[in-house]
């Protein structure tokens, strides 16, 4: 081994100022002799060029080589595998740059080749965005930004859950912000977890696509709008805060109207009902009309009250952008296929323990949107059905290492995270009152990577908003009419292995054999497809 410096030290004076240049000595030496001592340039040389440029440049080299002591010379020439006379063999040799014979003559010298100055550019390369869409996505949201340029500029996206309908929006979003400014948005959804997913949402989406800085407003919970008269950037809403608010006084989203560029209903379903049906009437007709997008898995509110579909479709103009493959009947299929979604298996778990409604109660869950709260209550209580519950569970975790548990009641949750972690797996439960720094912990936790199976039992506040794309398994054991709830409820765990997920998924379904429910997520959704 020999250094550079050792090597640039045995260089004669006309070596170093062939080196530096005999115009740059010339100039040295008119200022300061001393600037010209061979001590000097020896430095000067070092950084005008690094190590390896010179030992890599052919009009050079030969000159470096014959500054090598002999035996150094030899030992040099014995590992680059050259034959014949050292010095005769290392002034002659040809080296390419990025070679296995410019990295052994490099190393010999002890230097490091960082930068490749004389590297060329490929003629052709691909350059990937910060924020891609799928195929299926850029499809939907070029047809959906067509049809809100339309009259009556309404429409709903319609995307099975876990397919990125809210990445899809997202985009649609930033393209209309970008179209000039100031340009303003207003997101509504029903839960602070959907909330604040939307906020994050747009900050990856338009941290990539934006093309100025823009402000996210949040309006649930605790926080408030520091002014209505906002003009620029995107106001998330909560619809339980926006409601309060307009019961109160139109002020606020009335000072918004003719001023608000796109409204986004996120779960859809929810638009036509009364309460919240007045803040989309004040945003989107009031003033200058503003246009309104509608995102939903599911596009019904039932499957049971066709005339009250009929007004949701009726509501969006039965405009509605789904996916739409060539070639598969069911997007559902296309998407398992492609490893958007998880290939799941659908197990039911039959009970037809507990006592038999009476006919005034089987009237009632007919009649009613969902199961009535009693029978619900009833059913959170079953001793044997939550036997069959945590046995399931128990045997889930054999096979996965996230796992989400849909209670019945709040209660319900607490009993199953409890008797789960009594009995040794890590199991917590989320509920309406968990409070939001221990939900947030929780949640932190069982998101987090770890080879530790973790069971998060919840009620109310985990079938939407919730990402944690590593869940591949649920039990369903909150009974419902809702297609709309058990679709979000599969959703959670049926994220493919090309959207951060897994390759299998395994669902099982309570199926209290009096009442009645879903068990498919196929079905669930096409079954509004004859209203739309």
């Amino acid at each position: 081994m020999f250094t550079f410096g050792e090597l640039i030290s045995r260089a004669s004076d006309q070596l170093l100022q062939q080196l530096v240049g005999r115009d740059i000595v010339r100039l040295l030496a008119s200022l300061d002799a001393s600037l010209a001592r061979p001590e000097r340039l020896s430095e000067i040389v070092t950084g005008l060029r690094s190590p390896a440029d010179m030992l890599l440049d052919p009009s050079v080299r030969p000159e470096l080589m014959l500054l090598l002591p002999k035996t150094a010379a030899e030992i040099l020439a014995q590992r680059l595998q050259l034959c014949g006379d050292a010095y005769d063999a290392l002034t002659s040799m040809t080296v390419r740059r990025g070679s296995t014979r410019a990295a052994e003559l490099l190393d010999f010298f002890s230097v490091a080749d960082e930068v490749d100055r004389y590297q060329i550019p490929p003629s052709n390369e691909l350059v990937a965005p910060a924020y891609p869409l799928f195929p299926h996505q850029r499809l939907a949201a070029k047809r959906v930004t067509a049809l809100l340029m339309e009259e009556p500029h309404r429409v709903v996206l319609h995307m099975p859950t876990g397919s990125g309908k809210t990445r899809t929006a997202m985009s649609v979003i930033a393209d209309i912000l970008n179209q000039g400014e100031p340009k303003l948005i207003v997101w509504l959804a029903h839960s602070e977890e959907l909330c604040e997913q939307a906020v994050e949402e747009f900050k990856k989406a338009w941290s990539a696509q934006g093309n100025r800085p823009v402000a996210v407003h949040r309006w649930w919970g605790p926080h408030s709008l520091e002014s209505p008269l906002i003009r620029d950037g995107i106001i998330v809403g909560g619809l339980q805060k926006v409601y309060s608010s307009a019961r109160k006084t139109l002020t606020e989203i009335g000072s918004m109207a003719g001023r608000v560029d796109l409204v986004v209903m996120d779960e859809a379903h929810q638009a036509i009902a009364p309460t919240y049906r007045l803040i989309l009437d004040v945003l989107t007709e009031s003033g200058r009309p503003a246009p309104l997008l509608g995102l939903t898995a599911t596009p019904g509110r039932t499957w049971s009250d066709i005339d009250e579909d009929q007004r949701l479709a009726d509501f969006f103009y039965r405009k509605k952008v789904s996916l739409e493959v060539e070639g598969y009947d069911s997007p559902i299929r296309f998407l398992v296929d492609e490893g958007y979604l998880a290939e799941t298996e659908f197990v039911q778990l039959e009970y037809a323990g507990g006592r038999d409604p009476s006919p005034r109660e089987l009237q009632e869950i007919r009649e009613s949107l969902d199961i009535p709260q009693d029978i619900i209550n009833l059913l959170a209580a079953d001793v044997q059905r939550n036997m069959l519950i945590l046995s399931r569970t128990e045997t889930m975790c054999r096979r996965h290492h996230r796992i989400i548990v849909f209670a019945a009641t709040k209660d319900h949750a607490l009993v199953l995270a409890t008797v789960l972690r009594a009995r040794g797996t890590w199991a917590y439960a989320v509920t309406g009152e968990t409070p939001s720094s221990e939900r947030s912990r929780i949640i932190e936790t069982y998101r987090a990577d770890s080879d530790e199976t973790r069971v998060i039992v919840n009620y109310g506040v985990l079938t939407t908003g919730f990402d944690a794309p590593k869940t591949s398994a649920a039990v369903i054991a909150r009974p419902t009419k809702s297609l709309v709830l058990f679709s979000q409820m599969v959703g959670r765990a049926t994220r493919g292995k090309r959207a951060g997920g897994n390759a299998r998924a395994e669902i099982a379904t309570v199926v209290d054999t009096r009442l009645p429910g879903f068990c498919n997520m196929a079905d669930a959704y096409d079954n509004w497809e004859d209203v739309w």
